[in-house]
This record gives C-alpha cells, sequence and structure tokens, in this order.
C-alpha cells in the first residue's frame, strides 16, 4: 500500500502540471462503482469545469483542491496509480476512470495535445482505492480524525510521547494506527523502529521520552530519504510518469527473511506478528525489555 512517501511523490510530481488545469471532463472506464464514493453521474457532473487550485497530502490522501474549496479526494488502496497520457491514448486494463484536462500552459508534448489538454487515468488492479468529491467541511473533518503529521515540525517527542503512553498496544500497532499519527504503514514503521532500536511488540506505555524522542528522529530520517529517492516499489507502486521508486535499494530491515544477518550487528533477524502484519526485528538490536510501564526518564 503507498504511504505517505509514496503519496507525496505523487503529489509532487502532479502538482507543476496539475495546478491551474480545468477539468474538461470525466471519462467512464471499468467498473467505476466499485472506486467512486458517488453514483458515477454525479461524480462526473460535479467535477466538470473545476479547475484545480493546488494539491495537498493528508496522511495517505492525496487531494486536489478544486475552484469551489472542494477537494477531489484519493486513498490508492493497495494497487491504485495515476498516469498522465495523451486524450488519444487508449486506457489500460484495470483503468477505472479519467479526467480530461487542460493546461493553460504548456507542457511535454509527451502527455499533451495540440490543445493543451490531457488525461489523468486512475487505475488500480484490486480495487480498494477510493475517490470521492468532499465538501469543504467533510475534508476538514477528515483531517481532524487523522493524527498529527509525522514530518510536521509542530509535533515534538514530548506530544507524540503523550499520545502514546497511555496506550497498552505495541508500539508498531500504534504507528500503524492513522488516527495517532499520519501517513505511516509497514514498510516505513519496520525501518524506522530497527534505526531507533525499539522491538515492534514493545508496549507503548513502556517507552520513555527519550525512547520516543529517538523515534520520532528515525520516523522522521525514514520518510526523508524515502521522500528523497521517491517512494519505495516493492511490486505495484509507479509514480504518474510511470517511473518506479528507488528507497528499495536502502531498506534494512523491512521484507527480509528470518536468519537474515542483521545489517548492523550480523544476529539473525527474527519475523513476528504484530497487528496482522509481519515484521522484522533483530533481537539484539531491538531487545524486547522493559514490557512493563517505565517512567518517562
Amino acid at each position: 500500500m503507498p504511504e505517505l512517501p509514496e503519496v507525496e511523490t505523487i503529489r509532487r510530481t502532479l502538482a507543476p502540471l496539475l495546478i491551474g488545469a480545468t477539468v474538461l471532463a470525466a471519462l467512464r472506464g471499468e467498473r467505476p462503482e466499485d472506486i467512486l464514493l458517488d453514483p458515477w453521474s454525479m461524480f462526473a457532473r460535479r467535477v466538470r469545469g473545476r479547475q484545480i487550485v493546488a494539491l495537498e497530502r493528508r496522511g495517505k490522501y492525496l487531494a486536489f483542491r478544486l475552484s469551489d474549496e472542494g477537494r477531489l479526494l484519493i486513498h490508492l488502496g493497495m494497487t491504485g496509480e495515476l498516469r498522465l497520457s495523451r486524450p488519444d491514448v487508449p486506457p489500460p486494463r484495470h483503468c477505472h476512470l479519467g479526467l480530461v484536462l487542460r493546461s493553460p500552459y504548456p507542457l511535454p508534448v509527451t502527455f499533451i495535445d495540440p490543445r493543451r489538454r490531457f488525461v489523468l487515468r486512475y487505475r488500480d488492479i484490486r480495487r480498494f482505492g477510493r475517490i470521492g468529491l468532499l465538501a469543504p467541511e467533510d475534508w476538514a473533518a477528515l483531517s481532524q480524525r487523522l493524527g498529527p503529521e509525522p514530518l510536521d515540525p509542530e509535533l515534538d517527542a514530548l506530544t507524540l510521547w503523550q499520545r502514546l503512553v497511555h496506550r497498552h498496544t505495541s508500539v508498531k500497532a500504534a504507528l500503524l494506527h492513522q488516527a495517532l499519527i499520519a501517513g505511516i504503514g509497514n514498510i516505513y514503521a519496520d525501518e524506522a523502529l530497527f534505526q531507533a532500536g525499539i522491538h515492534p511488540l514493545r508496549r507503548c506505555d513502556t517507552l520513555t521520552l527519550s525512547e520516543v524522542e529517538r523515534l520520532l528522529t528515525a520516523v522522521r530520517s525514514v520518510l526523508t530519504a524515502a521522500i528523497e529517492s521517491q517512494g519505495t516499489t516493492i511490486r505495484d507502486y509507479r509514480d504518474p510518469h510511470g517511473r518506479t521508486g528507488r528507497y528499495q535499494f536502502q531498506l534494512q530491515i523491512y521484507g527480509q527473511r528470518p536468519g537474515t544477518p542483521c545489517p548492523k550487528c550480523g544476529t539473525p533477524l527474527e519475523r513476528v506478528r504484530v497487528a496482522g502484519r509481519s515484521s522484522t526485528a533483530c533481537p539484539r538490536c531491538q531487545p524486547l525489555v522493559c514490557n512493563t510501564p517505565c517512567s518517562s526518564s
């Protein structure tokens, strides 16, 4: 599933191309009702004529802010992709809908026609993604339900520790909980916990303030590096130009088989189950200790 770095990469890729563009029409693809939050006819009517004034990201959600202050909200699910193409290029298989856009300025001829029209298509093999139009108040309510952004400079270690300290769940499960902190998924949770030296099964209420400070630093380091590498492609993820990410070549621990030597100390890695997900950890670098409540020192 695309996580914060992948969605942010898509946002940054699309922003200079889409901001200022006007939606001329919506193109019906394969089974759009599996993806859309609204009936197709309503969606096609409401999106037509809207101008895209900004591209925003909240957690794993991508949002096109429209000229009426509403949002076109996109969640990519597990295999969702946004692709750019010329209007005369046939849609690929598993393409559920497209938006015909007109740009106010010249763009590369690889995906724009002489009338400055191009298509942004949504493709999703497994159809777990969702697209919908939200009124401003609905966007505000969704944003309120999500936790703070991990890269927000206003989020400090004390604030995060206060959000964790009363929870009896594992720290890995907490990192995956979007209402606690937004945008982190399985890949980056494993990588950040390894970098911070914290076992995925450690209970949140046993973490000290200094450990949470170390964890927040690791989360930011991993996410920033992944964004700089345009995300992680394990299987399906591609950016709007069809390019894969590169952070998979920097992964330290995610997806490694049990028994693989730890990249830091050489100890055989172990695999544990956390919140229904497989997690990899080093028993030496990430010792499972102090699973009774500790002080904040």
